[in-house]
């Protein structure tokens, strides 16, 4: 029964990654927790409660499959959208929009796909905390 239930999971699993790379997904992963424990001797990100519900919601969601923390993807690299966005009173709420409608021509021609099943709030915290990845 075990098995069946484990296959299954995995099945759902797959169907939820769509048609990506699984090493693309795990280098992602690895990205995300190697800048996690690089940036938190550098200035202690990893106290900040906007890093930590911002860190939880995009590792279980789809972002990693086309972003990185440092280095451009499919998309860019929160690194990059930060440091754009630096400074920027309306960011939050523009690119929060931005998650939930998708967009495209900002950073290139690939669009990105709309994310209409998160909440506004979600995609806010997820917003706050890629602009704390600013360098």
């Amino acid at each position: 029964m075990k098995k069946y239930f484990a296959i299954g999971f995995f099945l759902l699993f797959l169907a939820a990654c769509g048609s990506n790379n699984n090493q693309t997904n795990a280098s992602a992963t690895t990205d995300t927790t190697s800048a996690t424990t690089a940036a938190a001797p550098a200035n202690d990100l990893s106290a900040n409660p906007d890093y930590q519900k911002g860190l939880a919601l995009v590792a279980k969601s789809n972002c990693l499959t086309c972003h990185k923390i440092s280095e451009k993807l499919i998309g860019p690299a929160y690194k990059d959208v930060a440091n754009k966005y630096a400074g920027n009173d309306t960011a939050v709420t523009h690119l929060a929009h931005k998650i939930l409608a998708g967009g495209s021509g900002v950073w290139g021609t690939v669009p990105m796909t709309p994310h209409p099943d998160l909440s506004e709030a979600d995609a806010e915290q997820m917003v706050k905390y890629i602009l704390l990845l600013k360098s």
